[in-house]
């Protein structure tokens, strides 16, 4: 046992025991100052390389961002010239929906101007025909009564030409009054029109040769107008001076 610690003693304190170094100790930041000049110099060289390269291979930086200025400054041109020319738009556009409104409109005035051009030329062939034939002085007539669907559902339009005869007649006063033939939920009955709140029952008339009615009915969606009889009443009478019926057609 004492043998066995003998030779290891020796081992460790003689000649050939192993031999312990001393080094200095350095911080790390010391370490990090010596090697930052070095890593610096390191990025520097291969910037510098990198920037060779490129100019090595026809890529000249400064010419690249010249060129880069030019056109940032084309767009910015380009955007400006694209408002204006949006903003020109809208104004063109504009301009032609007023035009087509005004030719709309100037085309519905033709249109309206035509037909009553119409209207005129045939009351003028009327009035012609009227004047060849002969009649009572002061004969109140009912001329082309006609009775047609309106727009909406229920809506009904009347049209009539009162004419007086005689070159002398005189100034006729009065009122007209529509009885309605109306079949709803199978039932026929009558309406009178007008109809207002006032208890007013006829319409006036005032005219001395002749005068152009028209006159709208209203009446439930769901009825079914038949026919309409015209009363033509002169100022101070009861009983109506006129009778005349007319179909839906």
């Amino acid at each position: 046992m004492w043998r066995g610690v003998e030779r290891r003693v020796e081992r460790r304190f003689s000649i050939s025991a192993p031999h312990m170094s001393v080094r200095p100790h350095i911080a790390w930041y010391v370490r990090w100052g010596m090697m930052l000049p070095f890593v610096l110099a390191a990025i520097a060289l291969a910037w510098w390389a990198y920037d060779n390269g490129l100019e090595l291979a026809g890529f000249h930086r400064g010419q690249a961002e010249q060129q880069l200025s030019k056109l940032h400054e084309q767009v910015a041109k380009l955007a400006t010239e694209n408002a204006q020319f949006s903003d020109k738009l809208a104004q063109y556009e504009r301009e032609i929906q007023i035009k087509q409104a005004s030719n709309q409109a100037t085309s519905e005035q033709l249109k309206n101007l035509a037909d009553e051009n119409i209207h005129l030329q045939e009351d003028l062939v009327f009035f012609q025909n009227l004047t060849a034939t002969s009649g009572k002085e002061g004969e109140l007539g009912v001329h082309r009564l006609t009775l047609e669907h309106d727009k909406m559902p229920g809506e009904y339009h009347l049209r009539m030409l009162l004419v007086q005869s005689g070159q002398r007649a005189k100034t006729f006063s009065g009122s007209y009054q529509l009885i309605a033939t109306v079949k709803e939920n199978g039932q026929s009955a009558t309406q009178v029109f007008p109809q207002d709140e006032a208890g007013n029952a006829q319409f006036k008339l005032s005219f001395r040769y002749y005068r152009r009615v028209e006159q709208n009915i209203q009446l439930p969606p769901d009825a079914q107008l038949e026919n309409v009889q015209v009363r033509i009443f002169e100022q101070g009478v009861t009983e109506p001076k006129v009778r005349q019926n007319v179909s839906l057609s």
